[in-house]
């Protein structure tokens, strides 16, 4: 334990928690439990002599008066008991090194209680999608390529990658023509040599390579009188060439070979074998048992007396070989090895009703075994006569049982299919798992836990079962509720957006970690396994495991549906949007092309890829040079340059090797949209050995390419040499390529014993960011790395910046950005979290914590030069000049999305006429030496050739004579200086309007006099004619009817109405 660790414990001890159950209340009771940090820095200086060559010792009465006195707490008889415990011997004394050696056992073995006391988390059981037809015979973990075998009764071998995804089956049986009449019955890895073990009912053991291209058969031990159905095998980590392969046989024969030289050779071969060095070498029991291999010598005996030896293990740290029966006599057998010796001594235990299985725990020396009659027993291997322990609690026969070994806890496995997890510690149950395992009565089980990555194997027959273990619960903020899969940052609305495996994306403000919005169930309950932005950043590309892509607009609006994997499941591994194509890779050998026509039309089908397939195994990554370069990168490690104009693949790129390729014209045309994973994993009759390249691991591991870079901010390295392309890969390393000379020329070590790692750039290519499985991030400064081509390949690592470790599982995507000037890079990882920090060392955030921050505050990041700024500002705009005719301009025309057909206009997409294509036959030979710059043309990024001006002759400017400066700067006042203002004349002001007037202002003098008089005379009859009815009407009744006095009134208001109208006018 370390002393941080220590502090830690101190410090919570002093608070100690609720009361759970009386030994945790008496625990907190301690008084050691309650002492902290400082108390004990007080009684350490208690403890200190006058002279450094003296020891001060402490009575027990003096220790209890003077802790009292310098600690200030606690009672005499708490000192007197502590006093007690440490004075284990009964000096009658103690020193300060007695007291911490007591206090640091104290605090270890609260830790192991601790760790014993958790309870794991499991996730739901899952059924994987294995090809076996037959019994599953055995389940191992290769550390060196991060793969997992399984191998099935009829001798069919599965490959699976780390992340538990099926990639190859292959037939493996040493005679085809036995095949009906064969069984496989247990595999061993041989990690220290690359091989694997298999044995069959033939009454062999055969010896394939992994290394190997063809995957040979190397050895077959024959001529064994038992057939072989246990076998195990180690070898030692400080020698290699030590190792011991065991096995057990039908016959009750436990046999072992004890190689010396396992590096060199595991057998001898024979002097006839040499010249065809491929050729299978047959070795006899015989030749092993009469010594003619001096490489190797055997181990035996015959114990058990005719049972079958069900399971078979060497322990270094016994020295012996453990192996079981379901006999109830000699029921396990200890063969002890004695080096001196070529002999093995023999002890037994006797378990009533025998055993199914055991497991031995080295730290904690014990046995567990599997009882026939429901026990789970614990053995100390030098005590045979009772167990130390019995675990009761199952109902049925239990069949399994294994150790996990970290936590000192014993997972049991019964027939009835119930698991449990027990407590060694304290013999008891701490949990117990009942899964909806099939419901079949008769079925072999196979029992297998992966402690490294927590995941537990049950096999029923053919059917492989998945359960695994939750990360333990922590108080880390969670940025998602599931495992993030893919980042991105979008430059155009500055913000960061995420997806997790339970097919939901969110949008996050970069400035201040908030999240704004979220899309659920994108893809219904299929996981989003990556994700791409277009050209203008205006749409946004899912692809999920359900085998399609979907086009998003960022208010949550599918626009296209691609169908992808054609109505099946596919892994897809990346998404790579060009002008006017979408390309979509990650489950197969070849390239899934859509060529998107009509925008209204929602549903896509690919169509077929020009090029063909030329990759061997499954691609995983690609990545585009503008204007026509194309890099895919698959798990063997080949790295095949297309031009993505043609559809043709060039030259193919590995660690190992260069090659160019023939034109896809030229061969038989293959079919691509079944080109995926099942043309690997079934190989027929002639191709058995296809996928075998899988196995590739060389010295370094596997060399999978897991992400593809170009460097484009170097812009004359087709002139001056140097990498312009970075590969990352399953063994960490990190390599940097020339595809112009087709040169690898740097490779170094970025992550060691970690697996696969991916990587992220900045756009000015300064900063190299690399993430690994165990949640680490490294930072590289790449701005002066490999700018030059050399010979001899460079094996030293750039500048390390920063490591860290910003998350708790693996990190699954990297994006790097900049904003305000500053580079940030924002990682996702598999513990549901999403960060951001900068490259100098700023603290990490995370995306969706309750404290907001503001990016520019907490990132006190140095800023860019800007005298190189704008000195770079310059340079690019004199290369705006166009130097070449338009037609030419137009051949390196950078490639833009084909969903941003609406945004564009027409000219764009006139550039690619077959015309100009043709054209480009012309310059093909002068491609090599173009350097790429930057021109405005069309708002594409244009290159142009720097082949015009290499006949030009640079020199020194001649320095100019100095010029007599113009009169007007000698004497700048005499012709700038201000002359006096003269007076001008005062201009009369104007009159008012009220002053001027002569007259009253009438409205009617604006009419003509004839109309004012036939309005007078019409008003002076109006009068008249009424003055006369008002007579009348006096003189007659109201009713009687007067024509002539009623034409009368008609016409006077006619009159009326027309002065009306005309005073309107």
């Amino acid at each position: 334990m370390s002393y941080s660790s220590a502090a830690l414990e101190l410090n919570k001890g002093s608070q100690p928690g609720p009361e759970t159950a009386a030994d945790e209340h008496h625990r907190a009771a301690l008084l050691e439990h309650r002492l902290t940090v400082s108390d004990f820095v007080k009684i350490q200086r208690a403890f200190e002599p006058s002279e450094p060559t003296q020891t001060i010792c402490m009575s027990r009465e003096e220790f209890v008066q003077r802790m009292m006195e310098i600690v200030g707490w606690g009672t005499k008889e708490e000192y007197g008991e502590l006093f007690d415990k440490v004075d284990v011997t009964q000096d009658g004394f103690l020193n300060w090194n007695k007291l911490t050696s007591f206090i640091l056992l104290a605090l270890y073995e609260n830790d192991e209680q601790a760790k014993a006391s958790v309870v794991p988390q499991w996730k739901d059981l899952e059924f994987l999608p294995a090809k076996h037809k037959d019994t599953i015979q055995k389940v191992i973990f290769l550390k060196c390529s991060s793969r997992y075998l399984t191998i099935s009764k009829e001798g069919l071998l599965g490959i699976w990658g780390e992340n538990l995804k099926l990639q190859e089956t292959l037939p493996i049986t040493p005679d085809a023509t036995k095949l009906k009449h064969l069984w496989v019955t247990s595999l061993v890895s041989l990690e220290n040599v690359k091989k694997i073990a298999v044995a069959f009912t033939s009454k062999e053991i055969c010896f394939y390579d992994l290394l190997s291209e063809e995957f040979p058969c190397q050895y077959k031990l024959q001529g064994l009188k038992g057939t072989p159905i246990c076998m195990d095998y180690w070898y030692d980590p400080l020698d290699a060439n030590e190792s011991i392969l065991s096995f057990g046989d039908i016959t009750g024969k436990v046999q072992a070979i004890a190689f010396t030289t396992a590096l060199i050779a595991l057998f001898e071969r024979p002097a006839s074998s040499r010249e065809d060095e491929e050729a299978t070498v047959i070795i006899t029991w015989a030749e092993l048992l009469s010594g003619y291999h001096k490489c190797c010598y055997t181990l035996q005996h015959k114990l058990h007396h005719g049972d079958w030896v069900r399971q078979v293990t060497y322990d270094a740290s016994l020295g012996a070989i453990i192996s079981s029966t379901t006999n109830n006599t000699n029921t396990v057998v200890l063969a002890w090895r004695e080096k001196s010796k070529k002999h093995l001594k023999m002890t037994s235990f006797d378990i009533a009703q025998g055993i199914h299985a055991f497991d031995y725990h080295s730290r904690l020396n014990l046995i567990a075994t599997a009882g026939i009659d429901n026990k789970v027993c614990l053995w100390n291997p030098y005590v045979v006569s009772k167990p130390v322990g019995v675990l009761w609690g199952h109902s049925a026969s239990v069949i399994a049982v294994q150790f996990f070994v970290a936590r000192k806890q014993l997972f049991s496995f019964s027939k009835d299919k119930v698991l449990r997890l027990w407590d060694i510690q304290h013999q008891l149950s701490i949990q117990r798992i009942a899964c909806s395992f099939p419901k079949s009565q008769n079925f072999r089980c196979l029992f297998h836990f992966d402690e490294a990555h927590g995941r537990l194997f049950i096999s029923f027959n053919h059917q492989l079962a998945l359960l695994a273990m939750k990360r333990e619960a922590s108080k880390r903020v969670k940025s998602h509720k599931n495992a993030v899969t893919c980042v991105l940052y979008s430059s155009l609305l500055k913000q960061v957006i995420s997806s997790d495996v339970g097919s939901t994306v969110s949008f996050w403000m970069i400035n201040n970690g908030q999240k704004i919005k979220q899309f659920t169930s994108c893809h219904g309950s299929a996981e989003i396994s990556t994700m791409a932005l277009d050209a203008n950043e205006t749409r946004l590309l899912t692809g999920s495991t359900d085998g399609t892509v979907k086009v998003w607009d960022f208010n949550g609006y599918c626009h296209h549906n691609l169908n992808v994997g054609q109505e099946g499941a596919v892994e897809i591994s990346q998404i790579l949007v060009l002008k006017k194509t979408i390309l979509v890779i990650g489950w197969g050998r070849a390239i899934t092309v859509f060529r998107p026509q009509n925008f209204n039309q929602f549903f896509f089908q690919p169509e077929e890829w020009k090029g063909g397939i030329q990759h061997q195994d499954d691609i995983l990554c690609a990545a585009f040079l503008p204007p026509q370069t194309l890099v895919t990168g698959s798990y063997d490690g080949e790295i095949v340059l297309w031009n993505n104009s043609t559809e043709n693949a060039h030259y193919v790129l590995h660690p190992d090797y260069q090659k160019p390729l023939k034109s896809q014209s030229d061969t038989e045309p293959q079919k691509l949209l079944g080109a995926g994973r099942n043309c690997s994993r079934h190989p027929t009759a002639d191709q058995a050995i296809l996928g075998a390249c899988s196995f590739e691991t060389d010295i370094k591991c596997n060399n999978a390419v897991m992400r593809l870079c170009f460097l484009e901010a170097r812009k004359n390295i087709a002139v001056t040499g140097g990498a312009n392309l970075v590969s990352c890969g399953g063994s960490g390393y990190v390599r940097f390529w020339d595809i112009f000379k087709k040169q690898l020329l740097a490779e170094f070590l970025a992550h060691s014993g970690t697996g696969s790692i991916i990587m992220s750039t900045d756009k000015l290519n300064q900063y190299l960011t690399t993430g690994d499985l165990d949640g680490w991030l490294k930072i590289w400064n790449i701005e002066e790395y490999c700018l030059n081509s050399s010979e001899s390949k460079i094996t030293q690592a750039p500048t390390l910046i920063r490591s860290f470790q910003p998350h708790e599982d693996q990190i699954s995507s990297l994006e790097m950005c900049e904003l305000g000037g500053h580079s940030l890079i924002i990682s996702a990882s598999a513990d549901c979290s999403i960060c951001v920090t900068n490259v100098c060392g700023a603290p990490v955030w995370i995306f969706g914590q309750t404290k907001h921050w503001q990016i520019e505050n907490c990132f006190s990041l140095p800023k860019k030069d800007t005298n190189v700024m704008e000195s770079d500002i310059q340079e690019e705009n004199i290369r705006e000049i166009p130097l070449f005719p338009k037609e030419e301009l137009c051949l390196d025309s950078t490639e833009h999305s084909p969903l941003d057909k609406k945004n564009k206009d027409e000219s764009t997409y006139k550039a690619r006429s077959s015309e100009v294509i043709n054209l480009g036959i012309k310059y093909k030979g002068k491609h090599i030496h173009k350097k790429k710059s930057h021109c405005l043309y069309n708002d594409e990024a244009i290159q142009k050739s720097s082949s015009p001006f290499r006949s030009l002759s640079l020199g020194v400017l001649k320095e100019l004579p100095e010029v007599n400066k113009p009169a007007f700067l000698l004497d700048p006042e005499k012709y700038f200086r201000k002359e006096q203002e003269e007076e001008c004349p005062k201009v009369p002001e104007i009159p008012l309007l009220y002053e001027t007037l002569k007259a009253v202002f009438v409205e009617k003098n604006l009419f003509p006099k004839d109309i004012l008089d036939r309005e007078q005379r019409a008003k002076q009859l109006c009068q008249e004619t009424s003055s006369e009815v008002k007579i009348k009407r006096n003189k007659k009744p109201f009713s009687s009817y007067n024509p002539k006095c009623m034409e009368q009134a008609d016409k006077g208001k006619n009159c009326l109405k027309l002065i009306h109208g005309i005073i309107n006018f």
